[in-house]
């Protein structure tokens, strides 16, 4: 208790508030996280879909090492180890063939390189972008973020974009004026509760695309890397983007981020750069999550049905693993008593608890999991 307390007045003092938590985790393995004073807690939230792997594995943890020893970092003036074999095969799993892959160290640097491509293929200044969005807080990304809690004090902002009402087709088509390079668009909301686009939505954004000559950018940081059960969340459509963007599970942890664009969308040399990304230690990490990922894969679409059939009695949203339902007033009170009684969830907006387990997560875990957030709900 001792050691909570005192990291707690360290973190007072020289940690500037941005953040609201009462705990210190210390350890974790598999699904599995423990805090600073020992309590064991099934983790349902995975650093926010970070922790794709779990955490801790094995695979990852023995090719950051093995890294590690031979090279940290090298200026991307230089062929970067893995760094061309990891591009390869992210072209390969997001089905874009012939496209490019650029790496970054973000999900919202992966954003700002897709706005910065789509205006230098295009010509255009703007973007459409819909409601309830999250694609970010830098200040590029956060101009295409609907929240306006979290973008308004920073306006005014680039680019300019207009947002209509997610699904909305209709109010899509009256938002081109000439002058719009892409819209950018979740295939499904996280940071809004797990909000799945409504069925041809995607491809009537890829139509609309087509027909006023802009790019369609779809956001995957949150919904790629399997959680859905598929590589990304378009590929349970017929809509193929121009440019994806991915971030969190790549790495199981490792801060990274890539954007992938089809054939003929590149940056060319001065366009675009970073310091650190796809650097050799994020590319061991990555090539590894994606060996491990590849296994996992089968699974995700039972263990999904496992978490929704044991929450029906609350109308979950769910594709893959990623739950989530709405409890409006009660989302903090419903936290707190999960993490009680051992099991971590999120509150995401509007009053929706999101979860998003490492893909690892056993079919004992979910079951016990379960089990508490009902306990919680039927309070």
């Amino acid at each position: 208790m001792e050691l909570a307390e005192n990291y707690r007045e360290l973190d007072a003092r020289y940690y500037m508030p941005a953040f609201s938590r009462t705990t210190e985790i210390v350890r974790g393995q598999g699904a599995r996280l423990w805090d600073a004073e020992g309590r064991e807690y099934i983790d349902c939230v995975a650093g926010i879909a970070v922790c794709s792997t779990g955490h801790c594995h094995p695979t990852v943890v023995e090719a950051i090492c093995e890294q590690a020893h031979e090279l940290i970092h090298c200026s991307n003036l230089f062929y970067v180890p893995h760094q061309a074999e990891l591009a390869e095969k992210v072209v390969e799993i997001s089905g874009l063939v012939g496209g490019k892959a650029f790496f970054s160290n973000s999900g919202a640097e992966a954003n700002e390189g897709a706005i910065k491509l789509a205006r230098l293929a295009t010509g255009r200044k703007k973007f459409v972008a819909f409601t309830h969005s999250f694609h970010g807080r830098t200040m590029g990304s956060l101009a295409v973020t609907h929240k306006p809690a979290i973008r308004e004090p920073f306006e005014p902002l680039e680019p300019a974009c207009t947002f209509v009402e997610y699904g909305d087709l209709d109010a899509l088509e009256r938002a081109f004026d000439g002058d719009v390079a892409g819209v950018i668009v979740e295939a499904i909301q996280g940071e809004s509760g797990v909000i799945p686009a409504p069925e041809g939505f995607l491809e009537g954004i890829r139509a609309c695309c087509d027909r006023h000559g802009a790019l369609m950018i779809v956001d995957e940081v949150q919904t790629g890397m399997g959680r859905t059960g598929k590589w990304f969340a378009f590929q349970h459509t017929q809509a193929q983007p121009d440019i994806l963007t991915l971030a969190k599970g790549i790495a199981s942890g490792f801060p990274m981020g890539a954007l992938v664009a089809r054939k003929g969308l590149e940056f060319k040399g001065g366009e675009h750069g970073s310091t650190f990304a796809g650097g050799p230690l994020a590319c061991a990490a990555a090539r590894a999550t994606i060996s491990v990922i590849e296994e996992l894969l089968p699974s995700i679409p039972a263990k999904g049905a496992r978490f929704a059939d044991g929450l029906a009695a609350w109308n979950p949203r769910q594709v893959g693993l990623m739950i989530g339902f709405t409890v409006g007033e009660r989302c903090a009170e419903v936290q707190q008593y999960c993490a009680e009684h051992g099991v971590i969830v999120n509150c995401a907006a509007d009053g929706n608890i999101r979860l998003v387990p490492p893909l690892v997560i056993t079919d004992e875990e979910i079951d016990a999991a379960v089990g508490v957030i009902n306990e919680a709900l039927g309070r």
